[in-house]
């Protein structure tokens, strides 16, 4: 699907298994882009579901606009995609600060969204949040590049990868994408959040400074569960079938087992 025009943006959007029963949206988080599910997680899904991926604004194919990174904002950009794409509910995958736009989007519209699943969402407040979600989509890119097979794709993700560095240069020198994303430091600690009554996944690595985070909204979230999967923050990247694995049994039927301290930890079956 091309880049389509919303009232206050134009996003690239892309879909799998368009005529899906029910429809997933998969959020990335800041400094990547779709890419990050498009390869290996997403086309687990579609063979369940309609599966809607979306370069936020700023990233990707997406257009450059200098405001407008703060959660509000980005929640309204996708009331406005799914409006515009025919999309009246839909369960939502989101990527760290992906997570958090997943999150807030369940506070300001609740009956749009179905389930929630957060993978390595992290806690604004915390000092270190930034330099995460600054280093993870560049291990990211690394990885995309090693870990084809071909010249073609080879060259393909080097060329992706100069088009992240632009990127990067454009948003954090001419956007207000660093002082939107602090503007967002109490978002955890507000009474919003923990009304959220929607069926949540929480995914972290168990390597992750982040698990401190998935911890504290396991804590809050009224009907929440926490998995540990290996690895660290940059989890989707590292085990993308575990985590694909996770959200599919999550998406079509509800988690059960949890342990006594109220999380349950991934454990790879392979049988």
């Amino acid at each position: 699907m091309p880049v389509i025009t919303l009232p206050n943006v134009r996003l690239h959007v892309q879909e799998l298994n368009p005529e899906g029963p029910e429809t997933i949206i998969m959020i990335h988080g800041m400094f990547s882009n779709l890419a990050v599910y498009y390869f290996n997680i997403a086309p687990m899904l579609a063979a369940h579901y309609r599966v809607v991926l979306f370069d936020m604004k700023g990233h990707g194919m997406s257009e450059k606009v200098r405001t407008g990174y703060d959660l509000t904002s980005m929640t309204d950009d996708l009331s406005d995609l799914m409006d515009t794409l025919g999309i009246g509910s839909a369960h939502l995958a989101g990527y760290s600060y992906g997570g958090l736009v997943a999150l807030k989007m369940a506070t300001r519209f609740p009956g749009r969204v179905g389930k929630l699943a957060v993978i390595e969402g992290p806690d604004p407040s915390e000092q270190e949040t930034l330099a995460i979600i600054d280093t993870y989509s560049k291990e990211f890119l690394i990885h995309y590049i090693e870990n084809f097979a071909d010249t073609t794709r080879l060259l393909a993700g080097k060329r992706q990868l100069e088009k992240n560095h632009r990127m990067y240069e454009f948003l954090f020198n001419e956007t207000s994408i660093r002082s939107d994303m602090e503007s967002e430091k109490t978002f955890f600690d507000d009474p919003s959040v923990a009304a959220i009554p929607h069926e949540t996944l929480l995914i972290y690595g168990e390597m992750s400074n982040c698990v401190p985070s998935g911890h504290t909204l396991a804590a809050k979230l009224r009907n929440a569960r926490l998995v540990l999967a290996p690895g660290d923050h940059n989890v989707p990247v590292q085990q993308p079938e575990i985590i694909g694995k996770q959200l599919t049994e999550f998406f079509r039927r509800p988690l059960t087992e949890v342990d006594g301290n109220g999380f349950e930890k991934f454990i790879v079956d392979n049988r």
